[in-house]
């Protein structure tokens, strides 16, 4: 961990350092774990939290922690809706995102590095073109969505908390770049069981990567 991130777990620690829920900061001054962020490492006063938006607050609360702005997410979602403070997010995050979170967070930083090309090369590729030949929306291609998704929340957790875990990971990585990378998001965290299963990688492709070890190699290659 960084010291940034060392600071804030040891606040959330405190007796009454366990953020609140639902808001930056409330009508009492208590803040929510991105808002304790912001304030307690950032410096931003009560009234620039009162007055950000949130997705300007996920990509600051990303820059001064150190991980990426989907990461930032997965950290508000699970503050908001799971009790406690949420930072096995920021100290264990395998336990929220499954054994292959090395490869989720990699990925995920990687999503912040993406170029506008690269990203409007995303928003009119499908994950037919290559491979299927069929429109986006087919049946087919619903099959295949619904088996990563079964395969991520049977990588995670086959229970009530892997369920949430995974759906707070899938749901992370649609706010921060859309549905498309949701759906690669799981994938990743359902890669063995998909490739028992015979399925190929229907949406890191359109990602550039064949499959999750292509993102470590390239993670290798940007460090």
């Amino acid at each position: 961990m960084n010291t940034a991130i060392e600071t804030l777990v040891a606040k959330w620690a405190e007796p009454d350092g366990i953020p609140i829920k639902g808001f930056l900061i409330g009508a009492d001054g208590c803040m929510c774990a991105q808002g304790q962020a912001l304030h307690y490492i950032g410096g931003w006063s009560p009234e620039r939290l009162r007055n950000t938006t949130q997705a300007f607050a996920d990509m600051q609360t990303g820059r001064l922690l150190g991980i990426s702005v989907s990461h930032a997410i997965l950290l508000r979602l699970v503050n908001d809706h799971h009790p406690g403070a949420p930072s096995v997010v920021l100290t264990d995050p395998a336990k929220v995102l499954g054994d292959q979170a090395e490869t989720v967070l990699a990925f995920w930083r990687h999503l912040d590095r993406m170029t506008p090309w690269e990203w409007d090369t995303i928003r009119t590729r499908t994950p037919a073109d290559a491979r299927l030949g069929r429109p986006f929306r087919s049946p087919e291609h619903e099959a295949l969505r619904a088996n990563v998704h079964d395969a991520s929340f049977a990588a995670v957790g086959a229970d009530a908390a892997g369920n949430a875990w995974q759906a707070a990971a899938s749901r992370a990585a649609i706010e921060m770049a859309g549905r498309s990378s949701g759906e690669a998001t799981n994938e990743i965290q359902g890669a063995r069981i998909l490739r028992e299963s015979g399925q190929p990688f229907t949406f890191l492709p359109m990602f550039g990567f064949a499959d999750p070890e292509a993102i470590l190699a390239k993670e290798a290659q940007h460090d």
